[in-house]
């Protein structure tokens, strides 16, 4: 039977390294394919890597908390009577694997074989041996805390990740509460849900809350593979890529009115005011196909379907899952949807799919009352849209001085793909069909 080599696969457009989270199969171990092999940390998600591949796991080159480049040889499957000696010998003969301490983090996972979770019928780069690359050291240390108050030293496997059960990252959400600051006191000191409770309701002070009293002036925490991720692209959005903006204030009592209406109603999924904007946003790319492209050097990608990307805030970063054709789904879908998208986002368990080919971006800070402010362009996209609180203000009317809802929404486009009267007309469009709301409901 053939050697079967698994590599560290790429999940994203973005991703360059991935992290070993933990091994779910030994060496001497028999799998078979499909079966998931390891948890692999990325800068959006952590996924449940499968193996392509049936025979024995002969050989793991990289440890639990490893981090290495993409296509990196992480391990080797074939038969027990297979000669496996050339392949090691490519990666160097593999790094020393340490043994996985007694609790071991249960984190959601990438899918190994060096491949994400994919429709069958899609090119995967995994599935074709990539050149293998030499195996890196451990990953770096978790942050070194602050005096005698800080928590033990986390293993290898766990550096630079919190532990954490799901019931206790959705109430930290919530709450407000960082995790990184909780000391746990579940199973190998895993945060649980009595620990987030305690400090949200102040019941415990955080281990850097106490190092603050005993005096240390600061505390350097490394960089998270999304927070790193987000360090490198950035500059390469606001630095190359010429932004200007344009801003526009809606009238929203009437959206306001529609959308109180509909959840009033029985057997309906609830509406959110950023659903409002990503179907009126989604109907207006269909008229401005121009707003609905991106800069490719040579020529201006224009693109006939909407997949719109809605910006999640997570505790160590931003991630942006992409709702596709989102021009073809009805408000109630897009709510349905969205929510789905954002839950599994903040639970980092988003299919490699669903994290990538956004075509139009949205951004809404309204729930942090955030008047307006300026997004950055997520590239390769031509325009992200920025969505401002839904304020109640003095407004002026043909009869007099009222009382208004106002919500400031904001455009960033990227001047090599549209003009200003263009990225306007579109925003233009957008306005009229959010203060006219019924138009979202064909």
């Amino acid at each position: 039977m053939a050697v079967s080599r698994v590599v560290m696969p790429k999940l994203s457009e973005q991703m360059e390294t991935g992290k070993i989270i933990k091994w779910l199969k030994q060496e001497g171990e028999r799998v078979q394919s499909g079966d998931i092999l390891a948890e692999v940390e990325t800068d959006k998600a952590d996924v449940e890597m499968e193996a392509f591949g049936s025979g024995v796991l002969r050989k793991v080159l990289i440890a639990a908390g490893g981090q290495v480049p993409v296509g990196t040889l992480i391990g080797v499957i074939a038969e027990p009577d297979d000669d496996i000696t050339a392949v090691v010998s490519e990666a160097g003969g593999g790094a020393p694997v340490a043994a996985a301490p007694a609790a071991a983090p249960a984190a959601p996972a990438d899918r190994p074989a060096a491949v994400p979770p994919q429709p069958r019928g899609e090119d995967h780069a995994a599935r074709t041996p990539a050149p293998a690359a030499g195996p890196t050291a451990p990953a770096r240390p978790a942050a070194v805390g602050t005096a005698a108050a800080a928590p033990p030293a986390p293993p290898p496997e766990e550096a630079g990740r919190v532990k954490a059960s799901p019931l206790a990252r959705k109430i930290a959400a919530q709450s407000g509460v960082d995790l990184r600051l909780v000391q746990g006191s579940g199973p190998g000191g895993r945060v649980v849900r009595r620990d987030v409770e305690a400090v949200s309701t102040g019941a415990a002070r955080p281990a850097a809350v106490a190092a603050v009293a005993a005096g240390e002036e600061f505390e350097d925490r490394p960089l998270s593979q999304m927070r790193a991720a987000i360090a490198r692209r950035m500059p390469l959005s606001k630095a190359p890529v010429p932004h200007f903006y344009v801003s526009s204030e809606v009238a929203m009592d009437r959206g306001w009115a529609l959308r109180e209406e509909l959840n009033g109603l029985e057997g309906q999924p609830k509406i959110s005011v950023n659903d409002l904007v990503v179907r009126a946003c989604a109907l207006a790319l269909r008229q401005h196909p121009g707003v609905n492209a991106s800069f490719q050097g040579e020529a201006i990608r224009v693109f006939h379907r909407a997949h719109i990307g809605i910006a999640v805030a997570l505790e160590d970063g931003l991630i942006t899952p992409v709702l596709r054709d989102a021009d073809a789904k009805s408000l109630a879908q897009i709510a349905t949807e969205a929510r789905d998208l954002a839950e599994r986002a903040r639970q980092r368990k988003l299919r490699a799919t669903e994290m990538s080919g956004a075509t139009f971006s949205i951004s809404n800070l309204g729930m942090f009352d955030v008047t307006d402010f300026s997004a950055i362009i997520n590239p390769p996209e031509g325009a992200i849209l920025a969505v401002g609180t839904v304020r109640r203000i003095p407004v002026v009317t043909d009869t007099g001085v009222g009382v208004g809802r106002r919500m400031v929404l904001t455009l960033s486009c990227d001047h090599r793909v549209m003009d200003g009267a263009m990225g306007a007309r579109f925003l233009q469009d957008v306005k009229q069909l959010i203060e006219e709301p019924l138009r979202l409901l064909v």
